[in-house]
């Protein structure tokens, strides 16, 4: 009879290992770590940790805008590289690393608004875990929000009232942050959903944030890695294989827009599925071709 000691074959899927500092030990099998958390459904900005200062970013993203208007990216539709060529600017870099210290600025004033009580005592954050609970780079993928005592002296708003909004969503309805949302990490409640997308049209129909002071041509966060990808990968193919991961859904239809039609859609109507959830996702969220 087969046994589980000489024919063990699951294998469940998992993420690298990530270094974490140890903060303290609660009990025998309890450490507390200190853990990143990647905010779920929104995306601002980077900053320049990620590519450089524009001295260092803009050339990589010049070889992109260089290899958009040669060959080297057949597989590139013409609409979508004329979409990219117009945000590829010369200060295309800059403009969006500023963006991306403004959210960061923006952020921080949010949370130490929102994080101080009347007494001027702090809230502690509240974590609200996603869909796919840890990312590939070991992030705990969530939505945060303040965290009330539910006391006298700091009771617990009601239901809908804009002060148990979470950052996340803040940061959507300020314009510093694209919408992201990325399947299987939705909101559980359609209520919430909706939220979501009505901050997200809201800020780009108005020009809000980052679209505000820096124009509607402004790369956002995805489309920035994409194009900086798209500028450095050695070969065509790893290029690919590497700015297109996600496929494009137009939530106002459910149509499936492709690794490559996300310039059809307004940003705060994407919606994102990886290549390996696809199947899944067409089910769960009836998506069509």
């Amino acid at each position: 009879m087969p046994n589980l000691i000489e024919e063990y074959s699951y294998n469940p899927g998992s993420h690298t290992a990530q270094p974490r500092e140890l903060l303290q030990i609660s009990d025998g099998d309890t450490p507390v770590i200190q853990q990143p958390i990647r905010m779920v459904s929104c995306d601002t900005p980077e900053k320049a940790g990620y590519a450089g200062k524009p001295e260092t970013s803009q050339p990589k993203l010049d070889q992109c805008r260089s290899r958009l208007e040669s060959d080297f990216y057949p597989e590139i539709p013409g609409p979508l590289r004329e979409y990219l060529l117009a945000k590829l600017t010369p200060d295309a870099a800059k403009n969006h690393i500023d963006a991306g210290n403004r959210a960061t600025d923006v952020f921080n004033a949010t949370l130490e608004e929102r994080l101080t009580r009347p007494d001027g005592k702090k809230r502690k954050t509240g974590i609200i875990p996603s869909g796919e609970i840890i990312d590939r780079y070991g992030r705990l993928l969530a939505y945060i929000t303040p965290w009330y005592s539910n006391t006298e002296s700091d009771p617990l708003p009601p239901v809908g009232a804009p002060e148990r909004h979470t950052f996340n969503l803040n940061m959507i309805e300020n314009g510093w942050a694209a919408f992201f949302p990325i399947y299987p990490s939705l909101p559980k409640r359609k209520d919430d959903w909706l939220l979501a997308v009505n901050a997200a049209e809201s800020a780009w129909i108005n020009k809000r944030g980052a679209w505000q002071e820096f124009g509607e041509q402004i790369l956002i966060g995805y489309e920035y890695r994409l194009c900086i990808k798209l500028g450095t990968e050695d070969t065509a193919q790893k290029g690919m294989e590497k700015a297109f991961q996600r496929h494009c859904v137009d939530i106002r239809t459910s149509q499936i827009k492709g690794l490559c039609g996300f310039w059809e859609v307004p940003p705060c109507y994407r919606l994102w599925v990886w290549d390996d959830d696809m199947d899944k996702a067409k089910v769960d969220l009836k998506l069509r071709d």
